[in-house]
């Protein structure tokens, strides 16, 4: 810490400073001619005009098209249809005639890991009835035809038990339980169940000794065994199976929906923790600005602690769960369970929590020692950012409004995606089965069908709403317009800022200098002449997002593939595309910055700020790279601040307030943490993206103040005292003059050095070019 505190570390810090030069001019000459001094040059320009018309044009034409891809949804979707289930016939089940029966059973679960993965696209190939509630006890249509065999007669009461379709009287003479069983007119057993969205899926795994062994129940005095409509037994690993594969086809809305349910239990309590992660983060940023040296010094300590934390809580609790010799254990399928608990509650898990931890606390370590003297540099870069947060503290809630923009278009977007996806007709897929030669039946060549009076659910049934041939463009050309315009909104905020940022840096004497109302200016300036600027950047950017998007997809279709040639190609093009969407980002972010200052269009602007950056890429590496990494860490901080709070209080470690206020019962207690956390960072990305934007706006600024001026009486620096010291410049100062005479006439030919916004700086004098001499 002690080279940050003046005196004799200043001096050294300037001069490690002073030692970094910049690449030979010979190499400079590739990236352009350097900025030239131009006396009448005083910041953001005020005359300017209108930029990338056509990519504005373009953008509002998009912006139309997905308003009438929205419309077209709300006419003629219906999302019910993807809440709900649906059984084999088409209906809703809990809707219309069918209120009463909420629930959708399976005839042969079975049949679902016969079909596998293609499950995914064909749907579960067995009968699928809407049912008042699950099942919560064994049957078999063998108990009930032991029993008619022992009476002699047809028993009402065991008839009672089975489970079948709506048009078929399981009491009628006119068929023996055998032939309603191998007709698919009622199901040949089921086993306990729970319902997972609505679904009944076996819930007897913990019952089970043997899940290998077939299901065996008592009914009175008889056991009976559960068994197929062929007779064969059924295990608890084959309807652990059917369960898995049926969960690929549900496993989404099951998730979505249990996480719903925890949100609503415990929504009072996730804005508490909301509005006490904003307090955390507004109480970081007004201490940065006036203590900054020390928050960051402190910010750095605390993630060390924080880390090393982890890591000591993380293998403290692999140990313990290691003595205790902890082994999996089953309720239903793991495949619906999704159950974040049970995975905390594995060493494994833990082990490789410490083990990362551990990793990220050596690296930290490491950059550390190596960045230790470029730290205290950076936070010089820290520190003006403050000052300049504080002259114009609006800057700081400025970013809530492109958060709230962007929250609200991406509700817009989803109920508009729900109600376009849910405009897809009914498909249904052929019953059938197909014997092979080996005598396996080879459920995977179902075919689409189309149902009538006789076939419907029986021969042909309902699988899923498919997408009509325009819905699946009209789905991507959503989702291409949600990442243009959420990209639109960011990079309205970042030029917005650099405009006000850069209304500072350019002031002569600070805060006396620093235009009237300079954010709104900015919003001004970013709506009247640059929204095609912002059009054109963000465009670039959700091109290659789209581009990654459909790579993960082909990955996933890869999945299970033996094409280990296509799958190292698609990762390497992953590689390279996330590499280049990096590379954009800081290109888009410098080029908005110069369009903020000078006004010109998208590419002269961003062609103009690469070149900057690369005649100083020295300085840019050195000092504003170590500045972001140091906000960074102030992020992680803030963020695993609350994170740490959240999972000990929903955990239920603190029972101090158990008294005053009632836990809500939880699926996943990690639900309301990790949105807790989540909505933490996105807050402290919202407020220190302001001292980012500050940090990157006055280090151009500060990079092109050094190619315009050279710090003489002439061209005298605009960066701060601070900046000036840490960098090992100066601006000349006037000679004493002999005479009153002489000192009044030379007070005027010439500026005077800048210094802090405490000391007074003299008025700039407009030159007979429109410049500005200083007094």
């Amino acid at each position: 810490m002690a080279c940050c505190a003046g005196g004799d570390a200043d001096t050294d810090t300037s001069n490690k400073v002073s030692s970094i030069e910049a690449d030979s001019e010979e190499k400079k000459k590739d990236y352009g001619q350097p900025k030239q001094h131009d006396p009448s040059f005083k910041g953001p320009m005020k005359n300017r005009s209108c930029t990338d018309i056509i990519c504005c044009a373009i953008f509002l034409t998009c912006v139309t098209g997905f308003l009438c891809c929205s419309i077209i949804g709300y006419a003629r979707g219906d999302p019910i249809k993807l809440i709900y289930p649906t059984d084999s016939f088409g209906n809703i089940c809990g809707t219309g005639d069918y209120e009463d029966k909420k629930f959708l059973f399976f005839f042969d679960l079975l049949r679902c890991a016969q079909t596998g993965a293609a499950v995914v696209t064909m749907g579960c190939p067995t009968p699928q009835i809407c049912v008042t509630e699950c099942p919560s006890t064994y049957w078999t249509y063998a108990q009930t035809i032991f029993y008619e065999t022992q009476a002699g007669s047809q028993q009402s009461a065991e008839r009672a038990k089975m489970l079948c379709k709506y048009s078929v009287d399981p009491y009628s003479a006119a068929k023996t339980v055998t032939e309603l069983v191998e007709d698919e007119d009622c199901a040949a057993y089921y086993v306990k169940s729970t319902s997972v969205i609505n679904r009944c899926i076996p819930s007897i795994f913990s019952e089970i000794t043997s899940l290998a062994a077939d299901i065996v129940y008592v009914d009175g005095s008889n056991n009976f065994t559960v068994s197929d409509g062929g007779g064969t037994g059924v295990t608890g690993t084959a309807l652990s199976d059917g369960s898995y594969y049926l969960a690929l086809f549900y496993e989404a809305r099951e998730f979505v929906e249990l996480v719903y349910k925890d949100v609503l239990a415990a929504w009072w309590m996730i804005l508490v923790g909301i509005v006490v992660a904003m307090a955390v983060c507004m109480l970081w940023i007004v201490l940065m600005r006036f203590i900054a040296g020390p928050m960051v010094w402190a910010t750095i300590i605390g993630v060390f602690v924080l880390v090393g934390f982890a890591t000591y809580y993380s293998f403290d609790t692999y140990y313990d769960l290691k003595k205790l010799n902890a082994t999996e254990e089953y309720g239903f399928s793991q495949a619906f369970a999704m159950n974040f608990s049970y995975y905390l509650n594995l060493k494994k898990t833990w082990l490789a929590f410490g083990c990362t931890s551990a990793t990220i606390l050596a690296l930290l370590i490491l950059l550390f020692i190596f960045l230790v003297k470029r730290i205290c540099i950076a936070i010089e870069l820290i520190k003006e950012a403050s000052r300049a947060v504080g002259n114009m503290f609006s800057t700081l809630f400025w970013p809530l409004i492109p958060f709230l923009l962007q929250v609200m278009f991406f509700l817009y977007w989803a109920a508009s995606a729900l109600f376009v996806a849910s405009m897809g007709s009914s498909d249904y897929y052929s019953n059938s089965t197909n014997t092979s030669s080996d005598g396996i039946n080879n459920y995977l060549e179902r075919v689409p069908c189309e149902p009538d009076s006789s076939t419907l659910g029986s021969a042909c049934d309902f699988v899923k709403y498919g997408g009509d041939e325009y819905i699946i463009p009209m789905q991507l050309f959503m989702l291409f317009m949600l990442l243009w315009v959420l990209n639109f909104i960011v990079a309205l905020g970042h030029m917005t800022l650099a405009g006000a940022f850069a209304s500072y840096y350019w002031a002569w004497e600070k805060p006396r200098d620093i235009p009237a109302f300079p954010l709104a200016s900015s919003v001004y300036r970013s709506l009247r002449y640059h929204l095609g600027s912002i059009a054109f950047g963000s465009f670039i950017i959700a091109v290659v997002q789209m581009i990654r998007i459909v790579l993960e997809y082909i990955e996933y279709k890869l999945k299970d593939s033996e094409n280990r040639v296509a799958k190292f190609i698609i990762r390497c093009l992953q590689c390279c595309f996330w590499c280049l969407e990096k590379f954009l980002k800081f290109l888009n972010k410098n080029a908005y910055i110069m369009i903020a200052i000078h006004g010109k269009n998208f590419c002269f602007s961003a062609k103009d700020a690469f070149f900057l950056i690369m005649r100083n890429i020295v300085r840019v590496v050195v000092l504003d790279k170590v500045t972001d990494f140091l906000l960074f860490l102030s992020k992680v901080l803030v963020t695993g601040i609350v994170f740490t709070m959240a999972y000990i209080w929903f955990k239920g470690n603190i029972t101090y307030f158990d008294s005053y206020v009632t836990r809500p019962e939880l699926n996943y207690y990690l639900t309301p943490v990790i949105i807790l956390t989540l909505c933490c960072y996105l807050m402290a990305c919202v407020f220190f993206g302001v001292y980012s934007m500050a940090v990157d706006t006055l280090f151009l600024c500060f990079l092109e103040d050094l190619e315009r001026n050279d710090g003489s009486v002439s061209k005298p620096y605009f960066m701060s005292k601070g900046l000036m010291k840490v960098l090992g410049k100066k601006n000349e100062k006037l000679k004493e003059p002999k005479g009153p005479e002489e000192s009044k006439k030379g007070s005027k030919t010439a500026k005077v050095a800048p210094e802090d916004k405490e000391e007074k700086r003299p008025l700039p004098e407009p030159n007979t070019k429109g410049g500005a001499k200083g007094k």
